[in-house]
């Protein structure tokens, strides 16, 4: 099935809204509609996306761009989920290469972080394989970072 990211429209806003997670899941991810409404108020940082496999909305990510009070090139992914029932085949791997593709593609790219809950095995093992380092726990000790360095 190939993977593709794409905008977030009016078009398939109801279908990432209604994507489903494990109840064991939902205690590590915001929720999809907080992460499109909590976008459209930073539209020149906050980048949302659809994961689509073939035509059909599997998956929602969020990335988001340096701000003043970031390093410079310091990129962050913020909300990542792939629908339960898509979950193990592969999409997640899929789309998260597309997301770091993408981010890696902007000029001033220099590293890419992303955080998860520290009981979250599965998350670490994902990350990891993808070449995410962790860093340590956040400055508010509830989230572990990990990063990617591009330069």
């Amino acid at each position: 099935m190939p993977i593709s990211l794409r905008p977030v429209t009016a078009d398939n806003f109801d279908l990432i809204s209604e994507l489903p997670l494990l109840p064991q899941q939902r205690d590590y991810l915001a929720s999809n509609d907080y992460s499109i409404a909590q976008a459209s108020f930073y539209p020149a940082t906050m980048h949302t996306r659809a994961v689509y496999g073939d035509e059909e909305v599997i998956g929602f990510l969020m990335f988001v761009s340096p701000d003043a009070d970031d390093p410079p090139g310091h990129y962050q992914i913020w909300r990542f989920m792939i629908d339960h029932r898509r979950q193990g085949q592969g999409h997640g791997r899929a789309a998260l290469a597309l997301a770091l593709a993408e981010i890696r593609a902007r000029p001033d790219a220099r590293s890419i972080e992303i955080c998860y809950k520290p009981g979250n095995a599965n998350a670490k093992q994902f990350y990891a394989s993808m070449g995410f380092v962790e860093k340590g726990m956040d400055a508010d000790g509830c989230d572990m970072l990990a990063v990617i360095d591009i330069s």
